[in-house]
């Protein structure tokens, strides 16, 4: 599970394939429900890239 502030690697995501191999932080202060659809919000990706949902199996600590 994922904290939010935490650093994370985004090694594929499939709402946005751009952010692949970047990394950013997890906005989400609990776990993802079914409004996400089990999604964690990652954010501060780059500067062309806003906000992204990334399954859990997307994403690794840094």
């Amino acid at each position: 599970m994922f904290q939010a502030g935490q650093e994370v690697l985004i090694v594929s995501c499939e709402d946005d394939p751009r952010a692949a191999g970047r990394t950013g932080r997890i906005v989400d202060e609990a776990p993802p429900g079914p409004l996400t659809k089990g999604r964690w919000t990652v954010r501060g990706i780059g500067l062309l890239i806003g906000p992204v949902l990334c399954h859990t199996s997307e994403l690794r600590l840094v």
